[in-house]
């Protein structure tokens, strides 16, 4: 229910015309309120306070969704960020983003380096060691990626003490950062494969289809079994009863997504040819994000080592740790 609903309003408000225009600067929030206004930003939130209280595997096709139309506003961040601060103190108004990483400077200053949609958020949420802390981004400095059309940026406030202190809820966050971006992966894996797909028997050469050639279809298969796996993976980390992602299921999901994206946007810009690096075709919407998402969070070799501290800090042989996992 919340998924087809979900994306009824982004078909009609996240169009890729208002994507291009989000990152050229243009002003978010018509898709901000679309969204905030339906009460998307409470899935996660306990009916006691407003919201829908969703369990984590009716969250997953929502995220995807997310990821399928290459939104460019932090509402995944946002629906977390709520879900945390609940309980804890008057929800922010306005778009939450999850801090990547948190830095103390010797100056007392505070750095989130490389902070997913740091140049849109109102608030960034960030963990210090056992609290949160819930940064205003009005207060920093924002220097972006220099990436073309990059939302990403490294927000720098010079005092510590303008931040809003959160007792709880910091454990839980390096697995939703991670688990959620999982999702976000997955669904535009699926969009690219689909979109190069219909380009391969569409576009005719020598006569044919290009999906007519096995060495296409070759490149078509093994996309098609990263994306699938990939969509596994993230899928599995969303499971449970449990009101957040287990940190190992959330490790799994983020490195198996994060090295599928790169075979994925690869073979997708090969199949589609000097196409597909163009301003005006769709692909390139998708696949920068494919890149970006794949590093927000922890790349794949940040979280195999987290898979592998668990495989050798066990009792089990691998093959009983993949079984039981």
């Amino acid at each position: 229910m919340f998924a087809e609903a979900i994306e009824d309003i982004l078909k009609d408000q996240c169009t890729p015309a208002a994507v291009r225009a989000i990152e050229a600067g243009g002003s978010p929030a018509a898709l901000w309120d679309a969204v905030a206004g339906a009460g998307f930003l409470a899935l996660l939130a306990p009916e006691s306070e407003g919201g829908a209280d969703l369990g984590l595997a009716d969250l997953f096709p929502v995220l995807c969704h997310f990821g399928r139309y290459a939104v460019p506003v932090p509402v995944a961040q946002t629906i977390v960020a709520h879900a945390l601060l609940a309980a804890q103190m008057a929800l922010p108004s306005g778009m939450v983003t999850l801090a990547a990483a948190f830095r103390r400077e010797a100056d007392g200053g505070i750095t989130c380096a490389l902070t997913p949609y740091g140049l849109l958020a109102d608030f960034v949420l960030a963990r210090d060691g056992e609290a949160l802390l819930l940064l205003p981004c009005a207060a920093a400095r924002r220097q972006a990626t220099g990436v073309n059309r990059s939302l990403t940026a490294t927000l720098t406030w010079p005092d510590a003490a303008i931040a809003d202190r959160v007792p709880s809820g910091c454990a839980i966050l390096p697995a939703f950062g991670a688990a959620l971006h999982a999702a976000l992966l997955s669904g535009a894996m699926s969009r690219v494969f689909e979109m190069t797909l219909q380009y391969c028997n569409d576009r005719v050469q020598f006569g044919r289809s290009l999906g007519k050639f096995q060495a296409v279809q070759h490149q078509l298969s093994v996309m098609a079994e990263h994306t699938a796996a990939a969509s596994m993976a993230a899928e599995a980390a969303f499971q449970g009863d449990g009101k957040a992602p287990s940190l190992l299921a959330a490790a799994m999901a983020k490195s198996r997504t994060s090295e599928a994206a790169m075979v994925v946007a690869s073979t997708a810009h090969a199949l589609h040819g000097a196409i597909g690096v163009t301003e005006e075709f769709d692909l390139q919407l998708l696949t920068r994000r494919l890149h970006e998402w794949r590093m927000a969070h922890g790349s794949e070799a940040c979280w195999h080592k987290v898979v592998g501290e668990q495989v050798l800090a066990g009792t089990l042989s691998l093959a009983d740790f993949v079984r039981s996992v």
